[in-house]
């Protein structure tokens, strides 16, 4: 069942009808107010029923959320978010499904999880959280912490290499793959409205700031003195352009991706690659996916939305077709089956 068949509001629904009675309790200036508030605001214009959204979640400071939207939803058991929301979308597919989990909660004790609902292609929306820590348990790295972080299961630095997320994501033969960051609640919501309309799994990153933990994991591209330089914009169909003059931008080149400016060295705009976030060969998101500073820009926006068929539809047409062509219509049929006798 699609976005355009899940059953819709007749009324105009608001911010305020999805705002939960319940005491929000992230610390303040956490990063995930804003994504809070952002899907407060693209719930009412996705449009379903209030009560056909549901929300899972494992544990974590991001997996409080189904406390803080006013919509059905479970507090599941660490790693287990993706797998109990398959269940919840497989046997009521008029519900819009939807995972709030983190770096840690996914990545981790539930990667693998994480990995088959995303190959497996179910009509879920997943919202990963990556402030780069474990910040419910206090501080430990998380298996997106960079190389040599010092935390506190690590106080000479972390010596495993981290998960691109989109690239992990890619690897499981993902259909949607999304950034945002949680500095920009407006754009959140502009990408969450397109994760809906995916008929699949959707995976959005959202780079999260953890004040208490790891405060400033992202600095390094939201600073306000280098943003222009380090986040790039992704709108499909346009050149992939960027800077603080707006003169920089991506081209395709002998050896991969390479950042260039427009007017030297004889480059154009029209030099630039254009974005195609609904190519299905993976290769060029892939690229996309994994360029981060100080070479590239950080891409962010929709990197991927590729059709293809879905768990959820292929299910429902064996099970359809199962019903059609079997000789076994009722309870009745069964138990008179095969070989059976009289006494």
């Amino acid at each position: 069942m699609s976005y355009n068949t899940i059953e819709r509001s007749k009324e105009q629904l608001t911010k305020e009808d999805f705002a939960s009675d319940q005491m929000v309790k992230w610390c303040p200036g956490c990063g995930n107010h804003a994504i809070l508030a952002a899907i407060e605001n693209v719930f009412p214009q996705i449009g379903y029923k209030k009560e056909n959204f549901c929300f899972v979640s494992g544990i974590g400071c991001s997996s409080r959320f189904p406390y803080y939207v006013n919509t059905y939803g479970f507090h599941s058991i660490h790693g287990r978010a993706n797998a109990i929301a398959t269940g919840v979308r497989l046997f009521n597919r008029g519900l819009s499904v939807w995972v709030a989990t983190g770096d840690g909660d996914s990545l981790a004790i539930g990667g693998n999880h994480f990995i088959h609902v995303i190959r497996r292609n179910i009509d879920i929306n997943i919202m990963l959280f990556n402030n780069e820590i474990y910040g419910l348990t206090k501080g430990q790295y998380s298996p997106t912490s960079p190389l040599g972080k010092v935390t506190k299961s690590s106080p000479q630095g972390t010596i495993e290499h981290p998960f691109t997320v989109g690239e992990l994501v890619l690897g499981a033969q993902g259909t949607f793959f999304a950034r945002v960051l949680d500095t920009n609640s407006k754009f959140i919501s502009e990408v969450m409205l397109e994760a809906a309309k995916h008929d699949g799994t959707s995976v959005v990153e959202m780079l999260q700031n953890c004040i208490i933990f790891n405060d400033g994991a992202h600095k390094y591209i939201t600073a306000k003195e280098n943003r222009d330089d380090t986040q790039l914009y992704l709108k499909q169909g346009e050149p992939m352009i960027f800077g603080k003059d707006r003169n920089k931008g991506i081209k395709l080149g002998e050896h991969g991706l390479e950042v260039v400016t427009v007017g030297e060295n004889g480059i154009a705009e029209t030099d630039l690659l254009v974005h195609d976030m609904y190519r299905f060969d993976p290769g060029i998101h892939l690229m996309l996916a994994k360029m981060k500073p100080p070479h590239f820009p950080i891409a962010l926006g929709v990197i991927r939305s590729a059709n293809a068929p879905t768990y959820d539809q292929l299910l429902a047409n064996q099970i359809d077709e199962a019903q059609a062509t079997g000789k076994i219509k009722c309870v009745d049929d069964l138990l008179n089956s095969g070989d059976t006798w009289e006494i």
